[in-house]
């Protein structure tokens, strides 16, 4: 695959109206953090501080001035970073990256993670990663792929991560529902794998999701054999994301229906997802785990995002 286009930080200018609901929804979200930003901003405008002096104000020559200036040229700092992130195919190198930011995906579970990085690194015709232009440490910052559950189904990686979902699956409504996608009907299933850093630029996550179901959708046509072909057309995607939920103990007496709880999304953009969603089921995370989050599953019809 082609590498995509850079995405500059500082440069990025609004985004076409041609974008998909879901890109559209994000450009909305990114413009009120902007202006809520910019905002915030404003209340740190730095003052100057009188020198004390008997009538609360000191004299300064244009020697000192200059003096001060030279001194504090180099101390300044304006808060804001220039960076150039790039979005490249996965490759070998990023195992560590990757390994990294999916190091909680299943909470605290021992599975085969090293074996999930190497699915997502080798399936190159699908899949993103992001990182700085030019860096010598070639951090990452995001990675987005998704999985066909049929194709990859005698993985190790893939059935734990089966199984993990059959026993969180407490909610007698949906446990079918799943047993479904995951079981019978996984050749049409994709597992949409989503993590980055938390302070990623939103700017980037239009461009970021619409890239993946653009690939999606080319893999469908470009790859070499028809069973590959397949293993792309996917009719529903699984999304497994972590939420906050507050909930106090007068709460619990009152609400009976955990989805009156009021919830607080990591990443924006899975509030998109899940409002999209068939269908989704909620359960708790490990108390080890250094904050109370719960984890969110949810079930996205393919068609939604790419309407």
């Amino acid at each position: 695959m082609p590498r995509r286009p850079r995405i500059h930080r500082q440069r990025l200018k609004t985004l076409p109206i041609g974008f998909s609901p879901f890109a559209r929804a994000l450009a909305r979200m990114d413009s009120l953090s902007t202006a809520k930003c910019q905002t915030r901003e404003s209340e740190f405008i730095e003052k100057p501080n009188p020198s004390s002096a008997s009538n609360g104000f000191a004299e300064q020559t244009s020697d000192d001035e200059a003096e001060q200036s030279a001194s504090s040229s180099d101390e300044q700092f304006d808060g804001v970073v220039q960076a150039d992130f790039s979005f490249f195919d996965p490759k070998p190198d990023d195992f560590h990256g990757v390994k990294t930011l999916l190091q909680t995906y299943l909470d605290d579970k021992e599975w085969d993670l090293s074996g999930f990085v190497d699915l997502i690194l080798e399936q190159t015709t699908v899949g993103t990663v992001v990182k700085i232009e030019d860096d010598e440490d070639e951090g990452l910052f995001a990675c987005v792929s998704a999985l066909n559950l049929w194709r990859y189904r005698e993985q190790k990686c893939i059935m734990e991560v089966k199984d993990y979902l059959h026993k969180a699956c407490q909610d007698k409504g949906v446990v079918d529902k799943l047993r479904l996608l995951l079981e019978e009907q996984a050749c049409d299933v994709g597992l949409l794998v989503s993590q980055r850093v938390v302070n990623l630029p939103p700017q980037l996550l239009p461009p970021l999701y619409d890239g993946l179901f653009d690939e999606v959708s080319w893999a469908t046509e470009d790859e070499p054999t028809e069973d590959l072909r397949k293993s792309f057309q996917f009719k529903h995607y699984i999304i497994l994301s972590k939420i906050y939920k507050h909930k106090n103990a007068e709460q619990k007496r009152k609400l009976s229906d955990d989805s009156e709880a009021e919830m607080i999304y990591i990443k924006p953009e899975d509030e998109i997802f899940h409002k999209l969603s068939s269908w989704s089921f909620i359960f708790p995370l490990r108390p080890q785990q250094p904050a109370p989050h719960e984890a969110s599953f949810m079930l996205l019809e393919s068609e939604l995002p790419l309407s």
